[in-house]
């Protein structure tokens, strides 16, 4: 009964409501920005290498990193699949689509994140919680908001996580669908709960600075998988395409076809517009809120246009054909097996440690920020237990439990933040248009541009740009 209710809710939301929104505010911010993705590419490179001027602050490229790091994990992989085995090849279409019109969305809210963001003792932090309160004067609606964060990724998306990574597993011999994924899904909860109760530094800092080396192996074995079967993709385009606009196949069934899935799965992984990466914004040190627009809409495109989009291609030009039965990480494994040999599967499992050992910590960082922001202080130290108890019970159910229910579960949750965030974006979307304009006039003056709130009409007190 609660998985019919939660898949109806999903099938709802994705159906109708949030499609509309986000293309509606992805084209109008590309718009009304004159295509600021295309437009501002090369000011956008130019920034991320900038260097920071305090060696104790965090630079732009320091914040694409957190940013990228939440965003690459088992989405770009697990996602990709399962978008491929239950909605077509079309789906990758969408995908591109949500993303490339989805960075509008994404440079507006990092900017207002930057605009509004709150000085702490060691660096800066804010999101859109602290936006909705200060701009807004809405305190209501900025908990609701914050409330529907900590839901998302410490239940959602860390259920859903654990489970993507024990399925890389499924492919082995010794694995048992009965009782594998609760033996996995307890050595994960109890090394997650290790870390988060200040026993693991070490792990984290190993898993933090192998994941960007993994994440760039990664895409090179999806390259050469690919180049190996180049044959294959002038079929692979053909088809992308022709399903993507094969309308009668898309209005027949639209609840599992590739536009929704493509949706779902693309904003599942690059979160343009969700609200999550402005986090990660508020924490660099800019000369200009706009350095850090430019940055992060940049991290959807890393996220999507490269990382989903090797997946993808690994996939579709394996030859092995996807099906309903293979979603997730058995039709990457299959891929991988059918181009470079048997074993070659293990190396998605590597990978799939790594990214969820991560993304489960770093989930877990933004649920800890959204506690802080609701309580007006750090929690208490029985509070924080108690919460940390349950975090680690949430990823062993998770690791167990059903792939579609979690899958519509972190969709509804995910979708519950966008809902709000997209159109408190829309509200305060002109004041990051005053600060795109101001960043401009500034660039073509010769100057690197610095930023001052009163130029673009903000009167009230801010922690900075005074």
């Amino acid at each position: 009964m609660y998985a019919e209710l939660i898949g109806a809710i999903s099938n709802f939301m994705y159906g109708k409501l949030l499609i509309i929104m986000l293309i509606g505010v992805g084209l109008y911010y590309t718009f009304r920005t004159r295509f600021i993705q295309l437009r501002l590419l090369g000011e956008t490179l130019r920034v991320i290498t900038e260097k920071k001027a305090d060696k104790n602050s965090v630079s732009s490229f320091q914040a694409l990193m957190v940013s990228t790091a939440s965003r690459v994990g088992t989405g770009n992989i697990i996602g990709v699949s399962t978008a491929l085995c239950l909605g077509g090849f079309g789906s990758m279409f969408w995908m591109w689509l949500a993303a490339i019109v989805g960075g509008g969305s994404a440079f507006v809210e990092s900017t207002l994140a930057q605009i509004y963001k709150k000085r702490g003792p060691h660096s800066s932090y804010g999101g859109p919680a602290y936006y909705i309160e200060s701009a807004l004067k809405n305190r209501f609606i900025a908990v609701i908001f914050a409330l529907s964060l900590i839901l998302t990724y410490g239940v959602g998306f860390n259920m859903l996580c654990a489970y993507n990574l024990q399925s890389t597993f499924s492919g082995f011999g010794f694995y048992d669908a009965q009782s594998t994924p609760w033996v996995i899904g307890g050595i994960l909860a109890i090394m997650v709960g290790w870390c988060i109760f200040g026993g693991g530094r070490r792990i984290i800092r190993i898993t933090s600075t192998l994941v960007p080396f993994m994440g760039m192996i990664y895409v090179l074995v999806a390259g050469v998988v690919t180049l190996l079967n180049i044959g294959l993709l002038p079929h692979v385009f053909e088809t992308i395409f022709a399903e993507a606009f094969d309308f009668e196949a898309i209005f027949g069934g639209f609840t599992g076809s590739c536009v929704m899935l493509g949706i779902k799965r693309g904003l599942y992984s690059n979160e343009a517009g969700v609200g999550s990466a402005p986090n990660a914004a508020a924490s660099a040190d800019v000369s200009h809120p706009v350095k850090q627009g430019l940055v992060q809409m940049f991290s959807v495109f890393i996220d999507t246009l490269l990382i989903c989009t090797a997946t993808a291609f690994l996939c579709m030009s394996s030859g092995v054909e996807p099906t309903a039965e293979m979603a997730g990480a058995p039709y990457v494994q299959a891929a991988l097996d059918a181009t470079l040999g048997n074993g070659a599967g293990i190396f998605l499992t590597v990978s799939m440690l790594l990214f969820a050992f991560t993304t489960l910590l770093g989930n877990l960082y933004y649920v800890d920020n959204c506690l802080a922001y609701i309580n007006e202080a750090v929690p208490g130290k029985l509070f924080m237990t108690c919460y940390r108890l349950l975090a680690c019970l949430l990823i062993f159910i998770g690791s167990g439990s059903s792939m579609g229910l979690l899958w519509d579960t972190a969709d509804v949750l995910m979708g519950c933040m966008a809902i709000i965030n997209l159109p408190v974006i829309v509200i305060l979307g002109g004041r990051a248009m005053a600060c795109l304009k101001d960043y401009e006039q500034q660039r073509n003056a010769g100057k690197n541009p610095v930023f001052k709130a009163s130029s673009i009409g903000i009167t009230e007190k801010l922690d900075y740009w005074n």
